[in-house]
């Protein structure tokens, strides 16, 4: 009888992100947000994201969290603690953790939408495919996708740098691996990423974003005016 291949097994939707707290999450927000604006901020990033992967289907997805678990995290997930000191070691970590294939990603993308991410699964299952990479417009990368969890694949990668995604891609390459590319988003860093992103209007992003706005210019027209 002729020896029929099993159908891959299907990849498990891993995020790595902080709790979102105060004076730790998207601090680079501030100014001109405050450190609870900003809090408030990431919140709704991680909600709308963690919305993302609950739908998208497939394995129980994983949490890699820094910082306590709260009433924020939504039931279907399992949570581990991020473990390792550079931000290399931690995703390097969470790959082991998800046991098998996976796609990685963070929580500065909230515009992310489950079809989205079955599409990025789908290319990561294709025949021959060892990896896939998801770039970012400043430069990083905002999808990383592993068959095999492979901690080689990002350790000693630089992190955080405006050729963090290049080097990400040079390295999935020099282990010999075929890599998918994955569409291009923007990550919200700053101010003007969070004003910029295309979420849908009805998103817990976009109301965030709207109520520190507003906050942000009240506090502006209060401020008094300068005399020399």
């Amino acid at each position: 009888m002729r020896h029929r291949p099993g159908r891959a097994r299907p990849a498990r939707l891993v995020v790595v992100a902080k709790a979102p707290l105060p004076g730790v999450a998207k601090t680079r927000l501030t100014p001109p947000c405050t450190p609870d604006q900003a809090a408030a901020i990431a919140a709704a990033s991680l909600a709308d994201t963690l919305r993302a992967v609950a739908g998208a289907g497939g394995p129980r997805p994983l949490l890699a969290l820094e910082g306590p678990p709260g009433p924020w995290i939504p039931a279907g997930f399992d949570v581990v603690a991020q473990r390792g000191g550079g931000l290399d070691q931690r995703l390097g970590a969470a790959f082991e953790d998800a046991g098998g294939p996976a796609l990685l990603i963070g929580m500065d993308t909230p515009q992310v939408s489950a079809p989205l991410l079955r599409r990025c699964l789908g290319a990561l299952a294709e025949p021959g495919v060892d990896a896939v990479l998801g770039p970012a417009t400043d430069g990083g990368w905002w999808a990383l996708g592993l068959r095999r969890p492979t901690p080689a694949a990002v350790l000693g990668v630089p992190m955080s740098t405006a050729d963090t995604g290049r080097h990400q891609r040079d390295r999935l390459r020099s282990l010999g691996w075929t890599v998918g590319a994955l569409p291009v988003l923007r990550d919200v860093d700053r101010w003007e990423d969070a004003l910029s992103v295309p979420v849908h209007p009805s998103s817990a992003f976009a109301a965030a974003v709207a109520s520190a706005q507003a906050a942000i210019a009240s506090a502006q027209i209060a401020m008094p005016a300068f005399v020399p």
